[in-house]
């Protein structure tokens, strides 16, 4: 076994000097968008560094400036084990990418009057108006009821389950598990966690958590719609995102990219089947928060519509003010700085360098530079998130390749 894997990465090599020496066939760079092309060339020397030492299988880049695409490079194998290429149609789990999307969607609503930031989220859905918080070992009323704007900066209260021996992230983990229930439902888990306390006060403290997945519920239930149904409606099918959703159809699975880690042992590259092969079945539990799939272009026309300022290509998704809202500080100034000082709906603002991003679990990264009108995507698949430093060295490449 351990001598295959040594043939496969030695496969990897070979593939990644072939891309090196066709280097037109898988880079597009256009003149005249304000990067110098040398320093793009030294961020996809970097890139295909990590092919090349079988750090990573794959790497996507696409950078965005003016409206037009400045560079893409794609390089490695989507999956080693088939022995195929990644190139610009391949679909990846974007996980907490999800989150941006989401919270534009929900935003889709407040355009349309539907709510306020400020709503208490148990005003649309009543399962949340006894909800309790967990304070000294005891369940406690909540002082303010969380709202739409604490689901969407993550300040409700909520938590994800990850903190060992703690009583509600204990309870959250159970939850996260009834999700995965063949008869559950995105409607009967949001019934679920109701019955959960919430792990602090609302607009304390900021807390990474599936806060965003209630904001998916709250979207069903503003709109009327299932949550995958208003994505199409309003969303996707309007930005032209064909491949994006909570599902691979099976005739795309030779398109989806498998997550990979590095093992242990042999410190080889070994694919994780689990966190790939979920979106190869039928989706119910609709999850805002992490669901989701997509390919890099896609993602580039979500990320482009937001710097339009909510329109691309003569369709308009969202009103300009609203894009604002999105990407500027919307972080409750109640809560602890201790993490977050600043933060927008659905992903981090930096004020200094006016950027709004988010990443995914499976190393996926995307970022709006609002000041040098340009986003950059940079994709893999690989657990743990962000083992390997490839999308902070491209973006500090790509900062450097901007000309004055």
């Amino acid at each position: 076994m351990k001598h295959r894997k040594s043939l496969v990465h030695s496969f990897i090599r070979i593939v990644g000097l072939l891309l090196i020496v066709s280097h037109s066939f898988n880079i597009v760079a256009q003149t005249g968008v304000g990067l110098s092309v040398d320093a793009l060339e030294m961020a996809d020397q970097k890139m295909q560094a990590y092919i090349d030492e079988a750090k990573l299988s794959c790497i996507s880049t696409l950078v965005l400036k003016d409206g037009k695409v400045a560079h893409q490079g794609t390089f490695g194998l989507a999956n080693i084990e088939e022995e195929r290429a990644v190139n610009e149609e391949t679909i990846f789990r974007i996980y907490s990418m999800s989150k941006p999307i989401t919270a534009a969607a929900l935003m889709i609503l407040y355009d349309e009057g539907k709510f306020q930031l400020d709503d208490p989220v148990a005003n649309h859905i009543p399962e949340f108006t006894d909800t309790k918080v967990w304070v000294d070992g005891e369940e406690v009323d909540q002082v303010e009821p969380f709202t739409i704007r604490h689901i969407l900066t993550h300040t409700a209260g909520f938590t994800y389950g990850w903190e060992k021996n703690a009583h509600v992230d204990s309870l959250f983990a159970v939850a996260r598990k009834e999700r995965e229930s063949e008869t559950a439902t995105l409607e009967s888990w949001m019934k679920f966690i109701a019955g959960a306390p919430l792990k602090n006060q609302p607009g304390t403290k900021y807390e990474y958590s599936i806060s965003i997945d209630v904001a998916g519920y709250l979207i069903e239930v503003l709109s009327g719609l299932s949550f995958d149904e208003f994505l199409q409606a309003r969303v996707f099918g309007p930005l032209e995102m064909d491949d994006s959703g909570f599902e691979v159809p099976e005739e795309d699975y030779g398109r989806l990219a498998m997550v990979y880690t590095t093992d242990k042992e042999s410190g080889e590259l070994i694919p994780v089947e689990r966190m790939t092969n979920a979106v190869k079945k039928k989706v119910f539990v609709f999850s805002g928060g992490g669901g989701m799939v997509s390919t890099i272009g896609d993602y580039g026309k979500f990320g482009q519509m937001l710097l339009n300022g909510g329109e691309l290509n003569g369709v308009r998704i969202l009103k300009e003010s609203t894009v604002h809202m999105i990407t500027s500080d919307q972080y409750p100034k109640t809560a602890s700085t201790e993490q977050f000082a600043s933060y927008g709906l659905g992903g981090y603002v930096d004020l200094d360098t006016e950027r709004y991003g988010w990443s995914g679990a499976a190393s996926t990264d995307f970022v709006l530079d609002i000041k040098n009108d340009m986003v950059i995507l940079t994709f893999t698949q690989y657990t743990p998130f962000m083992g390997e430093p490839f999308v902070k060295e491209f973006k500090e490449l790509v900062e450097k390749a901007m000309l004055d």
